[in-house]
C-alpha cells in the first residue's frame, strides 16, 4: 500500500518547459500555502489583539498587521510553486494570458486593493478615526481591508465602502491626529433678557457636561451672541468636548441642547416662540369688555408660573459617557 502511494506521488501531471509537476509536488505545495494562511491568521488576530488593548495610536500597528497578513500569504504562494518543481520563469507563457485576464475582469479588484494599500500607508486615515464621506454617512473606521473598508456607525451599522471612493471623493475626518474638534450649539432667549444672565445659564450647562475640555485656555467654553432673530436673541454655546464625545456627535449635541434647557430653567429664562396676538375692537357694535360680554365669555386671570424644575435626567450624556466607558480599554497592569 505504501510503496502504490509513493509511486502515486512520483506521477508527472503536467510539464512546463523543463519543469515537471507530480502529485507529490502538488500536495506537498497545497501544504505550504495552507499551513502559510494558518499563519497569517493567528498573526493578524495577535496583532489584532494587541491593538485592542493599546487603544488609541494603533496605526504603526495596523501596518505591520496587514504586511505581516499579505507577506505570508504571499510568501507561501511562492514557496508552494518552487516546492512544486516550477521554475516561476517558466511561466512567463501564462504572463499575458493573466495580464488580459486582469485588464478584462480584475481590474476593479486590483483597484481596490492597491487604494487599500495607499490608505494604510497614507496615515490620513486610520483605524479609530471618526469621518464623514460624501454621502453624509458617518461613522468610526474599523477595518480597510483589500476590498473595502469598514465603517461602523454610531447605531452599531456596519458600512462597507470601497477604498477607491475614499481616494477618490472628499472625506471629513472629524478626528484626524487625535485631535476634538470645536462645536457650536444654538439656541435662543426672549428679548430683553439679561445677556449676562444667559451666559451664566449656558456656562453652566457646559460644566454640568461631563466631557467638557476645561483645562486647555484657548479651548474653553464661550457663550455668542449671534444674532437677532424674529423673536429671539440668538447665542450659540461654543465649546471644545473631549475626542471620545467629538466620534457620536449627535449624542453629544442632544446631551448639550438638555443641558442647556436645564439652566434656562432653573434661571427662569424665557425661551421664545412665534406667537401674534389677535385684537378684536368691536363686535356686534361693541368693543372691549363689552364684546366679550356680548359674547358671554369671562376674562381669566393668569395663574403664576409653576416653579421651575431644577434639572433632569440627560440621557444623551449618560448614554455617551457608557459608550465611551465600555470602549476604553483598561490601563495594562504596571
Amino acid at each position: 500500500m505504501l510503496e502504490d502511494l509513493a509511486g502515486l506521488t512520483g506521477v508527472a501531471l503536467i510539464t512546463l518547459g523543463r519543469s515537471t509537476v507530480t502529485v507529490g509536488g502538488v500536495v506537498t505545495a497545497l501544504s505550504i500555502i495552507i499551513v502559510a494562511m494558518i499563519a497569517s491568521r493567528l498573526v493578524q488576530a495577535g496583532l489584532r489583539k494587541v491593538r485592542h488593548k493599546v487603544g488609541r495610536n494603533v496605526g504603526s500597528i495596523y501596518i505591520v498587521e496587514k504586511l505581516s497578513t499579505y507577506g505570508l500569504v504571499i510568501f507561501g504562494i511562492v514557496a508552494g510553486l518552487s516546492t512544486m518543481g516550477l521554475n516561476l520563469s517558466s511561466l512567463a507563457v501564462f504572463a499575458g494570458a493573466l495580464g488580459v485576464g486582469v485588464g478584462l475582469g480584475l481590474q476593479g479588484v486590483v483597484k481596490e486593493f492597491v487604494s487599500g494599500l495607499v490608505l494604510i500607508f497614507d496615515r490620513v486615515l486610520n483605524i479609530g478615526d471618526y469621518i464623514e464621506i460624501e454621502n453624509g454617512t458617518r461613522g468610526l473606521v474599523q477595518e480597510i481591508g483589500p476590498r473595502a473598508t469598514r465603517i461602523r456607525t454610531n447605531d452599531n451599522i456596519d458600512i462597507l465602502v470601497p477604498n477607491s471612493r475614499l481616494i477618490e471623493n472628499p472625506v471629513t475626518n472629524w478626528t484626524l491626529n487625535d485631535d476634538t474638534r470645536r462645536i457650536h450649539i444654538p439656541f435662543g432667549v426672549a428679548y430683553g433678557v439679561d445677556k449676562d444672565k444667559v451666559r451664566l445659564a449656558a456656562m453652566e450647562a457646559a460644566q454640568a457636561v461631563p466631557f467638557t475640555l476645561y483645562n486647555i485656555e484657548s479651548r474653553k467654553p464661550q457663550v455668542w451672541l449671534i444674532g437677532f432673530g424674529d423673536s429671539s436673541l440668538n447665542f450659540e454655546l461654543v465649546v471644545w468636548p473631549t475626542l471620545d464625545a467629538a466620534k457620536r456627535p449627535q449624542s453629544m449635541h442632544a446631551a448639550y441642547t438638555w443641558a442647556i434647557d436645564d439652566a434656562l430653567r432653573r434661571h427662569n429664562i424665557e425661551i421664545p416662540f412665534p406667537q401674534r396676538d389677535i385684537r378684536i375692537r368691536s363686535l356686534f357694535g361693541e368693543e372691549g369688555g363689552d364684546a366679550l360680554k356680548a359674547l358671554r365669555l369671562e376674562r381669566e386671570d393668569h395663574a403664576a408660573p409653576a416653579d421651575r424644575v431644577a434639572t433632569s435626567p440627560n440621557d444623551a450624556a449618560e448614554d455617551l459617557v457608557r459608550s465611551v466607558r465600555e470602549e476604553t480599554p483598561p490601563d495594562p497592569k504596571p
